[in-house]
């Protein structure tokens, strides 16, 4: 009598309630994958090798496979909590040693590093102070919250409407209302960041009937109420107009450049330096007869910012905002995935490591190659249907108590034969 088989049935079904447990138990947890327990049959070997009425002593298990499928998003309040749709894993670094988790509930410690509750340390691509990400190999991310560096202003495009039928002035340089037909504002930044108000100022100088000369406009610059000395008086150019009421290119030069705004907060003076100044382009303005209108009024710098929040999108870019209005590239998320995910060894605490089953790490940005997208403000539920593994768990029972029910038997049997006279 043999009770092999019925022990091993045992011993499998106890295992696969240990797996059913330990699916029931990380029902909740984030990032969790479920696993399941895979069993194979056992024969006996025999040196002439087994006949066709063998029968098997039992059952084995082969392996504890985990199930890397898809979990639920679940959005969150946290902007650090990431979920990945897709394949891949976070990749994750403790002083140098590299481990990979499913888990995105991510937080900043105390030196801005964005990190896990074990402390691991998320990693991407770095990006430099110009916002250029340095893609040869992840490095651990952090959140820089250095103030954004101002830019000075280089050039103002300016889109206008002159009134064509305004009479001709004469500017004396007072910057009275009375020796100028129109005027516009706009605020313009030193290498400090500091604020400006660059005033342009239009004075309608032709024609001047009878003559047949075309439609000109002198355009004379202040820089905070002053009037510019370079070019000298504060003209800056002169616009030319054809009969259609559109700038003639051919006798306008645009755009009017090496105007020099003069400083005094300690930024670089002029503003573009000396020789440099800025631009104003007045392209695209016309003179129609219509009142006085400003249609576009543009320039491209800004005053230093404070960092005010971020946001990551779905290729894993860290995008910062700042109080000045502008954004930045922070970093960039990177995912890792293996060619047999089943073969990373299990850490514990949502964590898995490379191993020579699964293969080496391809590390990419999200969206890449075979890795899923990231979402921010949002994590990944366990993949575990609790409904399915209850059901399981009736059936693994079901099979121990069929198991210890063969081992009654064959003991039955054995004790026949045992009281045989």
């Amino acid at each position: 009598m043999s009770f092999q088989q019925g022990l091993s049935g045992l011993n499998a079904a106890s295992k696969s309630l240990e797996a059913i447990g330990n699916n029931v138990a990380n029902a909740n947890t984030v990032g969790f994958k479920g696993s399941q327990a895979q069993f194979a049959d056992v024969y006996a070997n025999s040196l002439n090798g087994s006949g066709a009425g063998q029968v098997g002593i039992g059952v084995k298990i082969a392996t504890v496979a985990q199930q890397f499928t898809q979990g639920n998003i679940t959005s969150s309040n946290n902007p650090l909590d990431i979920a990945i749709n897709g394949g891949g894993f976070f990749r994750m670094s403790t002083n140098g040693t590299v481990t990979y988790t499913r888990n995105g509930q991510f937080l900043l410690d105390d030196h801005g590093f964005i990190v896990n509750s074990n402390q691991a340390r998320l990693t991407g691509y770095v990006a430099d102070s110009r916002g250029v990400l340095s893609t040869g190999a992840p490095a651990d991310l952090i959140i820089n919250k250095a103030d954004l560096s101002p830019q000075e202003t280089a050039e103002v495009r300016s889109q206008l409407n002159l009134d064509s039928r305004l009479a001709v002035t004469t500017w004396d340089g007072s910057m009275d209302p009375g020796t100028y037909n129109n005027a516009s504002s706009v605020t313009v930044f030193d290498s400090l960041g500091n604020a400006h108000v660059l005033q342009t100022f239009f004075v309608k100088t032709g024609p001047v009937p009878p003559a047949a000369t075309p439609p000109t406009w002198d355009v004379y610059a202040a820089m905070d109420g002053t009037l510019i000395t370079t070019p000298a008086n504060g003209l800056i150019g002169t616009l030319t107009f054809l009969s259609d009421g559109t700038i003639d290119t051919a006798a306008t030069t645009l755009p009017f450049a090496g105007i020099e705004l003069p400083v005094t907060t300690g930024a670089t003076n002029p503003i573009g330096g000396a020789g440099v100044g800025i631009e104003i382009d007045f392209t695209g303005t016309t003179q129609y007869g219509s009142n006085f209108g400003v249609n576009a009024l543009t320039q491209d710098g800004y005053a230093s910012g404070r960092l005010s929040g971020f946001n990551i999108s779905e290729d894993g870019t860290i995008v910062g905002r700042y109080t000045n209005g502008k954004s930045a590239t922070l970093g960039q998320v990177v995912l890792a995935n293996f060619t047999n995910p089943n073969g990373l060894q299990p850490l514990g605490n949502n964590m898995w490591a490379e191993s020579a089953s699964s293969g080496q790490a391809l590390v990419g940005g999200p969206g890449s190659g075979t890795l899923g997208v990231v979402t921010s403000s949002a994590v990944e539920d366990s993949n575990v249907d609790l409904t399915a593994e209850l059901v399981n768990m009736i059936t693994a029972q079901r099979v121990y108590q069929a198991n210890a029910q063969t081992i009654k038997t064959q003991d039955q049997v054995l004790q026949t034969l045992v009281n045989l006279r």
